[in-house]
């Protein structure tokens, strides 16, 4: 019985291995046929061609070509709130904000370049910005539960709230300072600044 439930477990795992993989190729195809073509150039089957998969099966993986383009900024954030969670109760939400940015970044800091794309792609393009902002929005509320959580107030409460949209604030902000001054310095380096400035009264 054990051996049949370790198998199932680890082919439902090479399963979910296998789609990351896909959506990780469709994202990148998009991200670069975007970078060199222009977005507005580019279509749903262009990148399924490029990713080597069916029309189909990019719509069983996103909705369009701006929720491809942005699949990898998405994923980074998502594992930001989950590694905050994850940090040291005795933290302060704040602290554990700025650390779980550091612990990302470090373990994404190659897509760096990716992101700059992103930002400018968001930049130039409505429907981008549209649906980057959405995504933000959504972020930013699951972020206050968080902070709520783990300062043991309500759900809904203000302060969390406050802080969540300053910090999400702060991280656009610092998105955009750096793609209009880079390479001067490093997107950490921006984000620390930036974080400082926006957010005094949360130390």
């Amino acid at each position: 019985m054990e051996t049949r439930d370790r198998e199932r477990e680890h082919r439902g795992g090479l399963r979910e291995r296998k789609k990351e993989a896909t959506r990780r190729a469709l994202h990148e195809a998009a991200m670069r046929l975007a970078v060199e073509h222009g977005l507005d150039e580019v279509t749903v089957e262009a990148i399924a061609d490029a990713a080597g998969v069916s029309r189909r099966t990019f719509s069983n993986y996103f909705g369009g070509k701006e929720e491809a383009l942005l699949y990898g900024g998405e994923q980074r954030m998502r594992s930001l709130l989950e590694t905050f969670e994850a940090r040291p109760p005795d933290e302060s939400s704040w602290t554990a904000l700025r650390a779980a940015f550091d612990t990302v970044h470090d373990r994404f800091g190659a897509l760096d370049p990716q992101w700059a794309a992103q930002v400018r792609l968001a930049r130039n393009h409505p429907s981008v910005l549209a649906r980057q902002l959405a995504h933000y929005a959504e972020l930013e509320r699951s972020l206050a539960e968080l902070i709520a959580a783990r300062d043991g107030l309500p759900s809904g409460s203000l302060r969390p709230r406050v802080m969540a949209g300053a910090f999400m604030t702060a991280l656009r902000i610092a998105s955009l300072n750096w793609i209009e001054e880079q390479p001067a310095r490093t997107m950490p380096e921006v984000v620390d600044e930036t974080l400082t400035e926006i957010a005094r009264e949360f130390r």
